[in-house]
């Protein structure tokens, strides 16, 4: 899946002071871990830097080295989980030429990304009142690509006509309930059962 243009005009402040060394980005990465599960357990509000470099196991001081503020390390998240999201789908679908079959493959790879990392999920849906234009360039980016596919899919007669915006920001809405279900939810159902029951109704739509 080749990525959109839009990905590279992604917001500045997220990219913080990139470190000169290995061990530098060792640690700026360590802090990013613990950012994921401090901010994902207590929320952006509760978690605070304090928290965040104690989870690290670095002084605070450290923090700042990389980081200007905690609204940084937030949007830097909401953007990793973008990126990370598109590269496992991308890797999950390559090779599949039909692109139904690379729904269902697709669906799959993001619900067992969101269930491997429930606290990147749930950032990404704080951002919508933490930090709206990161919010809004993860979907914006994602939607772009997907429609993108739909547009590919359609020209080679896999799909039916219609709207290709619309249907992106559509199937988006099954993803992203179906991971709701599971990380918000937690939801027992199995992921096949879940990818199975929105294939048939991607595939088949609701008609008797």
């Amino acid at each position: 899946m080749r990525k959109p243009a839009a990905e590279a005009d992604a917001p500045q402040k997220a990219a913080g002071n990139q470190p000169k060394t290995a061990r530098g980005e060792a640690t700026r990465k360590a802090i990013l871990t613990a950012a994921e599960r401090v901010i994902g357990e207590k929320g952006y509000n509760d978690a605070s830097i304090g928290h965040i470099t104690s989870e690290a196991g670095v002084a605070q001081g450290t923090f700042y080295i990389y980081f200007t503020t905690k609204e940084q390390v937030f949007s830097e998240l909401v953007l990793e989980m973008g990126r990370l999201v598109r590269h496992t789908i991308a890797e999950a679908t390559q090779g599949i030429g039909n692109r139904l079959e690379a729904e269902k493959a697709g669906l799959r790879a993001f619900l067992e990304f969101v269930q491997a990392h429930p606290d990147l999920y749930r950032i990404v849906q704080e951002a919508l009142f933490v930090d709206p234009a990161a919010y809004e360039e993860y979907y914006k980016t994602f939607a772009a690509g997907y429609r993108s596919g739909l547009v590919a899919a359609e020209a080679a007669g896999q799909i039916s006509k219609g709207d290709t915006e619309t249907r992106a920001w559509a199937l988006m809405g099954i993803a992203r309930a179906l991971g709701e279900q599971l990380v918000v939810f937690k939801s027992e159902k199995p992921i096949s059962e879940l990818v199975a029951s929105a294939y048939d109704l991607i595939a088949n739509g609701i008609k008797p």
